[in-house]
């Protein structure tokens, strides 16, 4: 199994080494460029010439390679769930990223449109998921174990949307997104190998090394951006993970980053409508330290850090 392990590793991570310049190439011939919303700071205008739907890349070639590799996953109900969800989302993303592109405007897909097509797969995967184990979660460290029964439902619908969302708001600076991704689905590798969930541990080594080549053309300056069809599915991916997995509390704590970048856009928010004032200088919390005075590398590299010391204390209290 370990071989395995490291066979999808190193595969994923050099078909993707070797594609994406290619892929690359092939987006800015029929312009399939970033589309930077009005809101953006000013220096960031300049990437709307930088492509974008990356994560196409880096969700077809684990999803390959894994079934390639450890075919036997297509008896694992857990495995397939996690697929799934990891697929399903970033179809999601990629038709949001093609109207984004195809209209040249940061429209895409009307809110409930995103919202009713996240509602239906989310009920599709708490459906398939009912069969496969129990509707309870546990307080870590406390070993509190929650009866859900019904409510559960309404927990996997916003464990993805929230999920996939809080990763999407991430992906604002070069490298910030795909790192803290890195880092969080290797905690969950960790995880997996503790519950010698196998198929589910060398998907994610797939991905591992489908992400780590993505990062060597995303890190400052970016050649590609992964665009909704990345961030979405990477969100609902590790939701799926933390769900089958049954740590579903630890799932903010490695998703530490995402959680922060997402609670500071909704006290923001509040904050303008109530009160009419600001909290923060700037929403998503990432452009704030920019606006202190920061480099993106910088910033890039504290949320990184931030992101690291995240996981390791989940990973911690997992073993626990």
């Amino acid at each position: 199994m370990y071989l395995k392990l490291v066979l999808t590793f190193v595969i994923s991570l050099v078909l993707v080494l070797i594609l994406m310049p290619k892929y690359i190439d092939y987006l800015k011939k029929i312009s399939f460029n970033q589309t930077v919303s009005e809101y953006s700071l000013k220096e960031y205008k300049e990437k709307a010439k930088t492509p974008t739907m990356g994560g196409v890349l880096f969700i077809i070639v684990p999803i390959i390679v894994t079934l390639i590799i450890d075919y036997q996953i297509f008896f694992d109900l857990s495995s397939l769930i996690i697929i799934l969800s990891f697929l399903g989302y970033g179809l999601i993303g990629f038709i949001d990223d093609y109207i984004i592109v195809i209209k040249k405007d940061n429209e895409g897909l009307k809110p409930w449109q995103k919202f009713a097509m996240q509602l239906v797969l989310a009920i599709v995967f708490y459906i398939l998921y009912m069969n496969e184990a129990t509707l309870d979660i546990t307080i870590p460290l406390l070993n509190i174990v929650i009866p859900m029964s019904g409510l559960y439902a309404i927990l996997v619908f916003f464990m993805f949307t929230g999920t996939s969302n809080a990763v999407n708001l991430t992906d604002g600076m070069d490298g910030l997104a795909a790192g803290c991704s890195f880092l969080a689905y290797f905690a969950f590798l960790v995880l997996a190998l503790v519950a010698k969930q196998w198929h589910i541990a060398i998907f994610i080594s797939s991905l591992l090394g489908a992400l780590l080549g993505y990062l060597k053309y995303n890190i400052s300056p970016a050649k590609i951006f992964m665009g909704d069809t990345g961030s979405l599915a990477l969100g609902a991916g590790l939701a799926a993970i933390a769900m089958v997995l049954k740590e579903e509390i630890l799932l903010i704590i490695i998703g530490g980053v995402f959680v922060w970048e997402t609670l500071c856009v909704m006290i923001q928010i509040g904050s303008v409508k109530l009160r009419g004032k600001r909290v923060f200088r700037y929403t998503p919390i990432h452009y704030s330290f920019v606006l202190g005075g920061l480099s993106e590398k910088k910033v890039v590299k504290s949320f990184w850090i931030l992101s690291l010391i995240c996981c390791i204390v989940g990973i911690l209290i997992g073993l626990l």
